[in-house]
């Protein structure tokens, strides 16, 4: 898909971060989006920034969804045929994720279960509701959001990730299944799996927004070490502020922008590759994990890659 003016574009997770960034440089190419978010607030800034810089008859229309619940995304699919008058989509950006669900050993079953319904069972209910819309286009492509995490199951040493990886790895394998199913039952669909590094979103901030105050301490022994330790004897509100101050430091430490993702996001799909590594850090990680796989969860692994970033790196 070299062109997307006059195209349709579904992107959920629209609110913020790389849905955000998606939406307005589509826009601006001259392609209608429909976005899905559990945030009104923030599609409506999305809404507005996108209309700000996009070509003339691109319409931008916002619908609320939480991806991990298949009624609310059938709903979403028929809300986009209705606005945008079709029956056919173009482009679906299976975006929307949480972070969280840190031990399957001694964390929340809830909290597990609740990042890997957003992060896995978001894309596969977001194919399930689209794939008509997509057969019935002259040409279309999904693409699926995994992570480094969908090849490397870690943060590094002491830090337990369990249900983002595992769902993460299951968004890489469903992807690369569905190239040999679409080229024979869809050949004008095509799809692409991305893989970003540490990209400068909102991810962990909208994780927080979206969690009761009980499964702060999850979210805090995820992030082990450091936060850990020092959250042991604060009290609720210091425990907010010091993830909230987290969030804040993952997103402005990142090397690559989330307007930065999109763009390589979208030239991966012009180029009409299924593989979209996005970051310097994605890219290093991806050629150690592969040279190395017996040390890939040695400790080592994660001071080799930062040694290979270099100054400026991620931490």
């Amino acid at each position: 898909m070299k062109d997307f003016s006059g195209k349709l574009a579904v992107i959920t997770g629209g609110g913020m971060g790389m849905g955000r960034e998606l939406t307005r440089q589509l826009a601006a190419e001259g392609c209608s989006v429909a976005i899905c978010d559990l945030s009104r607030d923030a599609m409506a800034e999305t809404h507005a920034l996108a209309l700000e810089g996009a070509a003339a008859n691109v319409k931008i229309t916002t619908h609320e969804a939480n991806v991990s619940v298949e009624e609310q995304l059938m709903s979403f699919a028929r809300e986009v045929g209705e606005q945008h008058g079709t029956d056919a989509i173009n482009l679906l950006f299976n975006n929307a994720g949480i972070a969280g669900g840190g031990s399957f050993v001694a964390g929340s079953r809830d909290e597990w279960e609740r990042t890997f319904g957003a992060c896995w069972f978001g894309v596969y209910y977001g194919c399930r509701a689209f794939m008509p819309m997509l057969l019935n286009s002259t040409e279309g492509h999904i693409i699926n959001t995994s992570s480094i995490n969908g090849f490397w199951a870690s943060m590094g040493p002491g830090v337990p990730h369990t249900a983002y990886c595992a769902a993460k790895f299951a968004v890489k394998g469903f992807s690369e299944a569905l190239i040999e199913d679409l080229r024979v039952n869809a050949p004008h669909v095509g799809i692409s799996v991305v893989m970003p590094g540490h990209i400068g979103t909102e991810i962990v901030a909208n994780t927080i927004a979206n969690q009761s105050p009980d499964t702060l301490p999850g979210l805090i022994e995820n992030q082990g070490g450091v936060l850990a330790a020092g959250a042991a004897d604060a009290g609720a509100d210091e425990v907010a502020e010091m993830i909230e101050a987290f969030a804040t430091h993952f997103r402005e430490s990142a090397p690559t922008s989330a307007a930065e993702a999109a763009k390589i996001m979208l030239e991966g799909v012009r180029e009409g590759r299924w593989r979209i590594l996005v970051g310097e850090d994605a890219d290093i990680l991806d050629r150690e994990v592969r040279s190395r796989p017996e040390d890939a969860y040695d400790g080592s692994m994660v001071q080799h890659v930062a040694s290979l970033l270099g100054p400026g790196g991620p931490e």
